[in-house]
């Protein structure tokens, strides 16, 4: 048995020659060998798809549309709907001036064939192409097939530019009792995409109260003074309404440990996102930005995805992988601080006035009677 890069190798040529035939042929008895949830099952059932449609059996070609559109990725899904869209659509007739005919002259009916023949000795005429009104040359029609193909072609790039949008989520921990959460999200192509309009529609109805920013081709809501519970559900709802667009759940798990060592605390945080059931899409730009109040400390620091600057922590999220950050920080501990400096504050004005009383004030004492 071929391997997959072989079969997709020949079904392509056929395809590119226009030997729809062959290439169904040559697909059907292994097409059950590639289940249409794995990637070249899908490669291959867009391709027997595009030969169906090329000798016009579009009830074969919906069967494995449908099929298509039982899977669970989201992409998949999509661009079944386009394929359906444009079997279903109606078919446009060539108009009768895009043909050449060619006008047959009834004398030679008459003729022999062997009058035909050109004399030996006759030198052959040459024939040139008369192109004094034509400039580019002869017409020709397109080839069988070239429309579906181009289709297919068209339809392949769909997936790749539904990718290009990019999605930051910016948080805050300067202040420990008072975080800000920032998420921003943009398009890359020169409109939103209707799960991105679907998106902003449920944050707003989620969090009516967040400062809401709406553009052309971009999309942000902040939320300030939260605590580190109301920020944590905050991340976790915003991770939920994605999850429900794509139709799968996306997990997330947010942990933190507060450790007191009298005059300094360390925060221990530990973030995990499973973004297993999103593809690798190249264009789509995840990143979670997070802002420390003093100079931050993250293991595995020599991932290429993390980047860190002082207390500016740059975290690019992969689809299709689980994703995971630890970091810590030092910071004060302010209460205690705060008791000592007013401590400090009594201690010192009870030391001046204890020297003062002892030095005297050197004035003058009033006469005595």
């Amino acid at each position: 048995m071929d391997s997959y890069k072989q079969v997709v190798e020949k079904a392509e040529l056929a395809l590119i020659k226009g030997e729809y035939n062959f290439c169904i042929k040559f697909l059907y008895p292994i097409i059950e060998s590639y289940p249409p949830s794995s990637k070249e099952g899908v490669n291959l059932r867009n391709i027997i798809i595009t030969a169906l449609s090329g000798i016009n059996k579009k009830d074969e070609a919906k069967k494995f549309c449908k099929e298509l559109l039982k899977s669970h990725d989201f992409k998949v899904r999509e661009n079944a709907k386009y394929l359906m869209e444009i079997i279903d659509s109606p078919e446009i007739k060539k108009p009768e001036n895009w043909n050449i005919t060619i006008e047959r002259n009834p004398n030679l009916k008459n003729t022999s064939l062997s009058s035909l023949k050109l004399n030996k000795k006759e030198k052959k005429e040459k024939k040139f192409i008369n192109t004094s009104n034509i400039p580019t040359g002869e017409t020709k029609t397109f080839q069988k097939g070239f429309i579906f193909i181009i289709s297919f072609l068209l339809l392949l790039l769909i997936p790749l530019i539904s990718g290009c949008v990019k999605i930051d989520n910016t948080l805050d921990l300067s202040e420990i009792d008072s975080i800000t959460n920032n998420f921003e999200i943009e398009s890359k192509y020169i409109k939103k995409f209707p799960w991105q309009i679907n998106l902003e529609q449920q944050i707003k109805e989620i969090f009516p109260e967040a400062e809401i920013l709406k553009g052309e081709l971009d999309f942000s809501f902040k939320n300030k003074n939260l605590t580190f519970t109301t920020a944590k559900k905050t991340l976790y709802k915003i991770q939920k309404t994605a999850g429900d667009l794509l139709g799968e759940s996306i997990e997330m798990k947010i942990n933190n440990v507060e450790n007191n060592f009298f005059f300094f605390k360390k925060y221990n945080y530990k973030i995990d996102l499973d973004l297993q059931i999103l593809p690798q899409i190249e264009d789509l730009e995840l990143t979670f930005n997070i802002i420390n109040p003093n100079r931050v400390s993250v293991q595995d620091q020599n991932k290429p995805n993390i980047e860190v600057s002082k207390n500016y922590i740059k975290w690019k999220l992969i689809p299709g992988e689980i994703n995971s950050l630890n970091f810590y920080f030092w910071s004060w501990n302010k209460l205690l601080l705060g008791f000592l400096f007013i401590l400090f504050i009594l201690l010192l004005a009870y030391f001046i006035r204890f020297y003062r009383y002892q030095i005297g004030s050197e004035l003058p004492g009033l006469p005595a009677n």
